[in-house]
């Protein structure tokens, strides 16, 4: 059963007509091309078969990708200037694969456990039914029509290393790729809702997200002698918890910032003080101004809270992404799309996540908005991301190609008035 079997009907407030149709031609090709890249996954900066193979689906249809600097490629769709981008990431996890599906990951502690297999599916199933529009190619009468009314240029842009801080994209924006863009479009994977449906949010969606990583230094000695030591393992417990306590009350609690600790080691003996200590973990907040006053605050409260056990602090703070800002004219686009192929009902209000997103760069330089894609079956469990059980159901290929190619329909006639 392909996705417009299913959950995609509903009204169609425009002249565009529904691009169903294209997408019903295409889906069954589309899920095909994400099972192989789901089966050979690569890490950021390696997506070099990757890349490879959104060359050759591409090209095979006719259009004529642009491979960017290393790995990554962009592709435009259309005449004259470009009026809209859609953007994809196609790295995939350090993560050991667990779902048994036939088509698991071949490449050992490598998997796509955060969905950007899905996203590169959605995109370039995109690009190639707006190919198939913009020239007549498809079956359907209504859609061939529509096709000779449209003006403008589309680009669709595969990403690489969205999993690497400070993140890939922003190898696009250095390489001009968003130059000539005037407003730009996203999808995320999202577990928690149900396939058919798309979450969406005006203002922030993500979080900012910066790495921690606090190596203390000091005299080590024998357990029953603290007094002659600089207590590591004391010290490390006391920035552990009075950190985040203490950024606590002097940030606005509205903002959320929250420190979170992964890692803390210290010492090799029940009886020994070692004289070095490690403590690492993540900040994140919901504001994009606390974030900078956090970033400026934090080195002050480790080292206020480290002064008086008399350790030597280094502190690396490595400033991640800021929060993906959701513009209200592209979110409108977003839901505009989505009401006529899926129904009103079909949106629903999604929280704002604790998790950073480097698309967050690319809404900081063009109006842009990144929706929350449903990959779960409806009665189905519940997955969470960067798991390596991770398991969408793939009918959200289809939801996400009629919304994103709807959406650059909307645009290239003119139809959006945003």
């Amino acid at each position: 059963m392909t996705t417009s079997d299913s959950v995609l009907t509903g009204p169609r407030p425009t002249s565009v007509p529904s691009v169903g149709p294209v997408v019903a031609e295409l889906e069954d090709e589309i899920v095909s091309f994400r099972r192989d890249l789901h089966r050979h996954p690569e890490l950021s900066y390696e997506e070099y078969r990757t890349t490879d193979r959104i060359v050759e689906l591409l090209s095979g249809y006719g259009l004529s990708p642009v491979r960017m600097e290393s790995t990554g490629a962009y592709v435009d769709v259309g005449e004259g200037p470009v009026v809209l981008a859609l953007r994809a990431d196609i790295d995939a996890l350090p993560v050991e694969e667990e779902t048994g599906l036939p088509y698991v990951s071949v490449n050992d502690g490598v998997a796509h456990a955060c969905g950007h297999d899905m996203h590169t599916a959605v995109m370039a199933g995109v690009a190639v039914a707006l190919g198939r529009i913009l020239r007549g190619a498809t079956a359907d009468p209504d859609l061939r029509a529509v096709g000779e009314r449209v003006h403008g240029t589309v680009r669709v842009i595969f990403q690489p290393a969205e999993e690497r801080l400070p993140g890939g994209s922003l190898a696009v924006l250095r390489q001009g790729i968003l130059d000539d863009v005037p407003r730009i479009l996203a999808a995320h994977c999202d577990p928690q809702v149900d396939v058919g449906s798309i979450g969406t949010r005006i203002g922030a969606i993500t979080s900012a997200a910066d790495t921690i990583r606090i190596t203390l230094t000091g005299r080590g000695g024998h357990t029953s002698r603290p007094h002659l030591t600089e207590d590591m393992v004391f010290a490390l417990s006391q920035i552990a918890v009075n950190v985040p306590a203490v950024l606590s009350r002097r940030i606005d609690v509205r903002s959320a910032v929250s420190v979170v600790w992964g890692q803390i080691a210290a010492g090799s003996a029940p009886n020994a003080i070692d004289n070095t200590g490690y403590l690492a973990g993540t900040m994140r907040c919901l504001d994009a101004d606390v974030w900078e006053e956090a970033g400026a605050l934090l080195d002050e409260v480790v080292r206020q809270v480290a002064a008086p056990y008399g350790v030597h602090v280094q502190l690396e703070h490595v400033r991640g992404v800021p929060p993906v800002h959701n513009t209200e004219g592209e979110t409108a686009l977003i839901e505009t799309a989505a009401r006529r192929e899926l129904g009103s009902r079909a949106i629903v209000l999604t929280p704002q996540s604790m998790g950073g997103e480097d698309f967050a760069w690319m809404t900081q330089k063009v109006p842009g908005s990144m929706l929350r894609l449903g990959t779960r079956s409806p009665g189905g469990p519940i997955y969470d991301l960067h798991r390596g059980d991770y398991a969408p159901d793939e009918r959200a290929i289809g939801v996400g190609m009629r919304v994103f190619t709807a959406a650059a329909l909307q645009v290239l006639t003119g139809e959006d008035h945003h």
